[in-house]
């Protein structure tokens, strides 16, 4: 499936900002199921210094400076990608050998992402969740499934209740959120059992197709989990937003720990004073040139 992509981070500052740098996650990342046809960045005022590279994870990151009086910083990331995700596979080991896996060498890079980080922390609340998915010996990706759509069942999307800052204990307590407070759920309860679990930042179908229901999420940055099912098989993607196995309606940026590492735009300012964002996101279909 062919995608065009445009997001938009419209930042309106109080007060000029004198000095700022920032981070970017807005380039696609390429992969064997997800080929980037194209993708640019136009930032105004153009940063008076640019990098594009590789971060820790293997993301496109681009780090911006600007070092001109600025009232206003707009963002604009537009790319044409093709996604063709694998299908999952049918069967899977027990999940205490993948846990097993995860503490041995065969885990490789997978290790890192089974440990606490700063808003996905292992903790009881979500792990005793996690438990009931979990019987001993049931399937990984047969748990991994049931656990998603659990959450997408007995939590409540809702925006405006909830920060990227509220810890998950309180998304417990409330049984309401974002995204992002779904997938930080889900990536806690996981690590809570000694699973490999990482934050997948991207986008989801604006329209959805005819006859079907519009995601929850869409029109905005998106966020998944990525779960590892052992040495065998590596990854597979699961949307607890909506309750479904990512296959064809979904755009990846990066992954990382969790929102922290793969935030579209951060950054360091001098001055600005109260700001206000605004952001605009569309996931398209593409027509194949």
């Amino acid at each position: 499936m062919r995608y065009r992509v445009s997001h938009v981070s419209n930042y309106a500052y109080g007060s000029p900002v004198d000095l700022a740098a920032h981070l970017l996650h807005l380039r696609p990342r390429p992969l064997p199921w997800q080929q980037v046809i194209s993708d640019r960045i136009v930032a105004e005022p153009e940063g008076a210094r640019r990098r594009d590279a590789e971060d820790h994870f293997g993301n496109i990151a681009t780090w911006l400076f600007l070092d001109r009086p600025h009232a206003d910083f707009i963002v604009t990331a537009e790319s044409v990608v093709e996604v063709c995700y694998p299908r999952p596979p049918e069967k899977t080991p027990a999940w205490e050998t993948i846990v097993a896996a995860a503490h041995g060498a065969e885990a490789g890079s997978a290790a890192e992402y089974r440990f606490d980080s700063p808003m996905a922390p292992a903790v009881p609340e979500t792990r005793e969740y996690a438990a009931k998915s979990f019987a001993k010996g049931r399937p990984m990706l047969e748990g991994l499934c049931d656990l998603n759509l659990r959450i997408y069942k007995e939590f409540r999307f809702r925006s405006g209740v909830t920060t990227i800052s509220t810890p998950v204990t309180q998304v417990m307590k409330r049984r309401e959120g974002v995204c992002q407070d779904f997938t930080h759920l889900m990536i806690s309860a996981l690590r809570g059992l000694g699973l490999p679990a990482r934050y997948n930042s991207g986008y989801i179908r604006t329209k959805p197709p005819p006859g079907q229901k519009r995601r929850q999420g869409a029109d905005q940055s998106h966020a998944w989990v990525g779960a590892w099912l052992g040495p065998e098989h590596g990854w597979v993607d699961l949307d607890p937003t909506n309750g479904i196995v990512v296959h064809e309606e979904h755009v990846l940026l990066g992954w990382g720990r969790d929102y922290g590492d793969v935030s579209p735009v951060r950054g360091v300012i001098l001055g600005g004073g109260a700001h206000h964002l605004k952001v605009e996101v569309d996931l398209e279909p593409g027509e194949a040139e």
